[in-house]
């Protein structure tokens, strides 16, 4: 459902989390609707949140109202994922997938923006910085391994996901590296971001990430770029190693923070210490919306 030019359709304001409203929008792209999220003061810096592999603008929901006070926070779900359509004859290449999150930027109007992804996401907020080096005025990654080979390869056949549709106990299975802090239980609403999805669009978008990688490590795309580098990695993580976050530092003036105790999610499992140094090093690179 979107307006016959192509434009935004507002679908009004949630609630978020008990946070103030949120506006979601669906913005009707070439290739696919794409569902849009937007908080905090309009004429405010930009900051755009990917989210990662399997998952939707809710995996930022806790984080999001720390980041309002100072920012107009926009989220997106990537084609394939969350609200976003999922279609099964377009391309959900890395490429393709930050061409897109740019046309939604610039159907918004906005024409600077801290680009902010977390896992697979900060992978499109790379590639979106290489297409639109006007548009990225800085980046921070979150938990976004640098290469293939700090990938951490599965243990259990339940994390593969190969039935369709998954089990609830294959779901644990899956997002059970996703996180790594004692005691915390992942919100079941991102359990259902995996089952909305199709075993095409995960498969697939999966799959887009291990190529561009293959082509090209983050950090030899990144030291061209000059942009402004934030990477924050949870020492724990079981997906990607986090000492691979030290070869991010061969992009000059890269600042690289390591919060102990959290694992692939620091976002979910500890949005304050999350943050505090994203809220840092956002707010320092930050654009302002000319008046």
């Amino acid at each position: 459902m979107t307006d016959s030019d192509g434009g935004p359709h507002m679908n009004g304001p949630h609630t978020n989390g008990g946070a103030e409203a949120t506006e979601d929008s669906t913005l009707s792209l070439d290739d696919g609707n794409i569902h849009v999220c937007q908080d905090g003061p309009r004429d405010a810096p930009a900051l755009l949140l990917i989210h990662g592999s399997a998952s939707s603008t809710r995996s930022w929901d806790p984080l999001v109202p720390m980041l309002t006070g100072s920012h107009r926070v926009i989220r997106i779900d990537l084609l394939g994922h969350g609200r976003s359509a999922k279609p099964a004859d377009r391309s959900y290449a890395i490429p393709d997938q930050a061409r897109r999150a740019g046309a939604a930027l610039d159907r918004l109007g906005v024409q600077h923006v801290v680009a902010v992804g977390h896992s697979s996401g900060g992978v499109a907020a790379v590639a979106l910085a290489e297409q639109r080096p006007d548009l990225v005025a800085a980046l921070a990654l979150i938990n976004t391994g640098p290469g293939l080979d700090a990938f951490i390869a599965p243990q259990s056949p339940a994390a593969a996901l190969t039935e369709w549709p998954p089990t609830d106990e294959q779901l644990r299975g899956f997002a059970s590296t996703a996180v790594s802090r004692a005691g915390y239980r992942i919100p079941p609403e991102l359990l259902d971001d995996v089952r909305c999805m199709t075993h095409h669009t995960l498969t697939t978008t999966m799959q887009a990430t291990r190529d561009y990688l293959e082509q090209q490590a983050l950090p030899a795309r990144l030291k061209p770029l000059g942009k402004p580098l934030l990477v924050i990695f949870g020492e724990e993580d079981r997906r990607w190693r986090s000492s691979s976050a030290a070869d991010y530092r061969a992009v000059p003036g890269a600042r690289v923070e390591l919060l102990p105790g959290l694992g692939h999610s620091p976002l979910l499992e500890d949005p304050t210490r999350t943050a505090t140094p994203l809220l840092a090093f956002t707010t320092a690179h930050a654009v302002r919306v000319r008046e």
